[in-house]
């Protein structure tokens, strides 16, 4: 069984709340989750998370928590890969870094991500190929991907677009508008059409 998808029980001992208590936040929309064909709640852990982020409860709002939200960071740039390791740190975020796609392939099933920032031209595999292979794979696509880009092409758009990339940002970024980004698609509310075809 996937340890990410959780019960409504599962999910309510997990932030604190009584079952009919989640229950009332999910039917309101507050909380999404999906049924199964017999009618039963089911919550993605990375929903419960931004919802108890969002809602400052326990325990993730708790700074002595040892539950952190993980990004992967895809990029042969060591520049690129050195200033955002610092910016995700600095606010609370768990990092790891790969130089490749195949690297990045390996850390997904190993460090498991909520989020990758994926560089789209790369040695060897390509992020077009890194993102279509995480977002085909049933384990692994429910990890939001933000592509970042120096050949920033409608081309290229359309393609990561297709790909099931959920951002888009060009080179070089500006920290304020990546960190804007990465807390939206932390959401879990930001669909890929409202993102891909916009410049942040």
């Amino acid at each position: 069984m996937n340890k990410n998808i959780l019960t409504i029980g599962q999910a309510a001992e997990y932030c604190a709340l009584s079952p009919r208590t989640l229950g009332r936040y999910i039917k309101s929309g507050a909380l999404k989750a999906s049924r199964t064909p017999g009618g039963h709640y089911r919550i993605h852990k990375n929903a419960l998370q931004s919802f108890i982020f969002e809602k400052g409860m326990y325990p993730l709002a708790d700074h002595h928590s040892t539950v952190k939200i993980k990004i992967l960071i895809v990029d042969d740039d060591s520049g690129i890969q050195k200033l955002l390791t610092k910016l995700f740190l600095k606010r609370g975020y768990e990092t790891e870094t790969a130089v490749n796609g195949f690297e990045a392939g390996a850390k997904v099933f190993k460090f498991k991500p909520d989020l990758i920032i994926l560089d789209l031209i790369m040695p060897s595999m390509s992020g077009f190929d890194v993102c279509r292979q995480i977002k085909e794979n049933p384990e692994t696509a429910h990890i939001r991907i933000l592509v970042i880009t120096g050949y920033d092409t409608d081309e290229n758009r359309t393609e990561i677009r297709k790909a099931g990339a959920d951002g888009y940002l060009t080179k070089p970024l500006e920290m304020r508008r990546v960190m804007k980004l990465v807390k939206e698609l932390l959401k879990n509310d930001i669909t890929v059409e409202s993102i891909s075809d916009r410049k942040v």
